[in-house]
């Protein structure tokens, strides 16, 4: 990933702000409006934004509150209409229902399940309704999309576990959780993933996690160590942090120290990372995420089209439709650059990486 600005920090500092004042129940929806000045167009600005679920940390703690900052910074008189689907597919439909009926002009969506959402992406299509893919690629006639380059992300995540398992490689065998089979992300992590896996690592187990649900790759982690025998188990690889967690707890209990990876940068796993309970994760910067996604939507919003420094590329949605598209590099995550990535952009604080579990091994990371 190219640097990133000093305005990260800001933005951060912004978002943990909002989030104290603008974040609701995670099944529950809220409309935030301004009226302090109209922005880069004219007339109202309605987005509805529709994110998937609260488990994952990052969509309540980072997502919603930097969207909705960057949407208010380029049209203040900007309503936007907030729903968490809390990883109900049926009532993301629900809600894209009741966001046209409020009249928001734009959907930015991220979508619990891409091919069940599709109907709905169709009727807000033909009610001239503007839909922003936003971190998974739904289907049907999506209008842009905003997200990292996924395969890219599932590359990295197994050149990091090969490096790690190293000369061990001919001992053993890995055990590969992949994420939800409903996420067409987790499609592109496991493609990736398996690129620089195979031939390299011998995958003993693999599972695709409904729901990226910790609890269940903890119950898949510790049925793969059971098929293989925990002597044989040389790495694992996880999709991202939250399974990586469940994960841990499973090779704790069969006393196994062995590389894992995972992906998001969140708080336990940069903290797991340090203590040497997990290998790696992927680094995601949300703010150029979170812009891009705001950006699109006030310019469709306002009538505008997208130029080619907001969607450069092109992405192929399931559904076979072709995407204007801005796709962001990824950034592997260890113990080396924490201090130069997820501290340096603000994200963490060394307080709240550095807890008295943790003081040891943050001064050995020279973060202390």
């Amino acid at each position: 990933m190219k640097s990133r600005s000093t305005g990260i920090v800001v933005a951060a500092a912004a978002a943990s702000l909002a989030l104290a004042l603008t974040s609701c129940g995670s099944a529950k929806q809220s409309t935030s409006a301004s009226s302090s000045g109209s922005g880069s167009g004219t007339g109202a600005v309605k987005i509805g934004l529709l994110l998937p679920e609260s488990k994952t940390t990052r969509y309540e703690q980072f997502d919603k509150p930097l969207i909705e900052q960057k949407i208010k910074e380029i049209a203040p008189n900007a309503q936007i209409d907030y729903y968490n689907a809390n990883q109900d597919a049926t009532l993301q439909q629900t809600q894209v229902d009741t966001a046209l009926t409020k009249g928001n002009q734009v959907l930015i969506l991220d979508a619990v399940d891409a091919k069940a959402i599709q109907s709905s992406v169709q009727k807000a299509h033909d009610a001239g309704v503007k839909v922003v893919a936003y971190d998974r690629l739904a289907q049907g006639p999506v209008d842009s999309y905003v997200s990292f380059d996924n395969r890219k992300v599932g590359q990295l995540q197994g050149e990091a576990l090969v490096a790690a398992v190293g000369d061990k490689a001919s001992a053993g065998k890995i055990i590969m959780i992949n994420g939800s089979p409903t996420d067409p992300n987790a499609a592109d992590f496991k493609a990736g993933a398996h690129s620089a896996i195979d031939g390299k690592l011998t995958v003993g187990k693999e599972y695709d996690t409904p729901n990226w649900d910790p609890n269940n790759a903890n119950q898949e982690a510790a049925a793969g160590i059971t098929a293989i025998g925990a002597p044989n188990v040389v790495g694992v690889y996880s999709a991202n942090d939250g399974m990586a967690a469940g994960i841990a707890t499973a090779l704790k209990a069969a006393n196994l120290s062995v590389p894992l990876t995972g992906q998001d940068a969140q708080l336990d796993a940069v903290q797991r990372i340090l203590a040497g309970t997990q290998t790696m994760s992927i680094y995601k910067p949300y703010k150029p995420e979170a812009d891009t996604a705001a950006q699109m939507a006030v310019a469709f919003a306002q009538g505008k089209t997208l130029g080619s420094e907001v969607a450069s590329a092109k992405a192929t949605s399931g559904s076979g439709q072709e995407v204007q598209s801005n796709l962001i590099t990824p950034i592997v995550l260890t113990k080396d650059n924490i201090k130069s990535t997820v501290v340096a952009d603000g994200l963490y604080t060394v307080p709240q990486i550095c807890t008295p579990d943790y003081a040891a091994a943050c001064a050995a990371a020279g973060l202390q």
